[in-house]
């Protein structure tokens, strides 16, 4: 996946950020937004980007971007890097074929412990009841 240059499609959009920085939070614009317009996108298959929206909803606005937003920071670089590994995580996470489930066959040990608390179970229930006891008498 990492193959390709998404850096040509990718557009930030800086901002200031809260969090540490003390005064100068204030003043610079450190946060990071990472934008990525899924359906314009040249790089990516038809295929991928329907995995894609299906997979990243939460992130994919009305207008079809992809936004990722880091503001861990205090340096606007290491944000946008941030964001870009997080880019590239998320598209790896995305296109990674899901394992198929290997179905197992229960232990012996499992399926006698299993009988045996059916037993308990059962005899509990038998005791409890009243079928011995004559009501006319």
């Amino acid at each position: 996946m990492i193959d390709r240059d998404f850096l040509k499609e990718i557009f930030f959009h800086t901002s200031r950020s809260g969090g540490p920085g003390g005064q100068n939070v204030n003043k610079v614009s450190s946060k990071a937004e990472l934008r990525f317009h899924v359906e314009s996108s040249e790089l990516l298959s038809d295929y991928e980007k329907e995995l894609l929206k299906e997979k990243a909803a939460n992130k994919i606005n009305s207008e079809g971007y992809l936004q990722i937003v880091c503001q861990t920071e205090r340096s606007q670089l290491f944000n946008k890097q941030q964001c870009i590994r997080n880019f590239y995580q998320l598209l790896e996470k995305s296109f990674a074929k899901k394992k198929a489930r290997k179905p197992t066959k229960p232990s012996f040990s499992a399926i006698n412990k299993r009988i045996d608390s059916k037993k308990k179970e059962a005899s509990k229930k038998v005791s409890r009841s009243n079928n011995n006891v004559d009501p006319d008498r």
